[in-house]
């Protein structure tokens, strides 16, 4: 619960501090812009209120490894959520209604998570998972999006250690294997989610891991 809490909270002040220049940059999602991603960010704040008044009777068919399903091809811009989360963005037209809106939602959704309970049962995408697998499973979203933003903006401020170790875990957990301790936590879950192609002696370490891998997560 804490590094949900710490995680998002590090990513909307990494949001508040960007130019409006920055909106415009590529981000580390493929096909992106800055400005698109801080829009699916609106979107996954609302979806974490939505989730956490929505509670589940039943047990968890979920945690916060199995949460997530795992795709055989990179996404490619056609998927229908995805293009309207572009055209909302554009339609927001400054930077500065973006921001607002995160900081309006997102600081909701953080308030939210704190006052939830671990371990009441919600449900979300016709899944019951406990809150806290929930918001855990969350500060791997986080974390990775948190890279996406900055990947194009060096002097942006990185996701909080922590965040990153925890996503490295959450990770490990996903693909079955660990990643060599050459890698650091950083290069892990960009390699490893194929927002990074591995150098061929990052390939020789992987071993039979990079067979596994790109994990695309959704």
């Amino acid at each position: 619960m804490d590094l949900f809490s710490r995680s998002w909270t590090a990513l909307r002040a990494a949001v508040a501090e960007l130019s409006d220049e920055d909106f415009a940059r590529p981000s580390g999602c493929a096909g992106w812009l800055v400005r698109d991603l801080v829009c699916h960010l609106v979107i996954d704040a609302q979806d974490v209120l939505i989730t956490l008044v929505t509670p589940a009777e039943g047990e968890p068919t979920r945690d916060a490894v199995t949460y997530w399903d795992v795709a055989e091809t990179p996404p490619t811009g056609d998927d229908p959520l995805d293009a309207l989360t572009v055209r909302l963005a554009a339609a927001y037209g400054e930077p500065w209604l973006l921001k607002f809106h995160l900081d309006d939602v997102g600081s909701a959704a953080g308030r939210a998570a704190g006052l939830a309970d671990p371990g009441l049962r919600v449900s979300t995408r016709d899944q019951v998972l406990t809150t806290g697998d929930y918001l855990s499973a969350y500060v791997l979203e986080w974390t990775l999006h948190h890279l996406d933003l900055v990947a194009h903006l060096p002097d942006a401020p990185e996701p909080p250690g922590a965040g990153l170790a925890r996503s490295r875990e959450l990770l490990q957990e996903i693909a079955g294997s660990v990643f060599p301790a050459s890698f650091c936590d950083e290069d892990a879950l960009l390699v490893g989610t194929g927002r990074r192609a591995p150098t061929d002696a990052e390939c020789t370490e992987l071993g039979e891991l990079a067979e596994k891998i790109p994990l695309i997560l959704g």
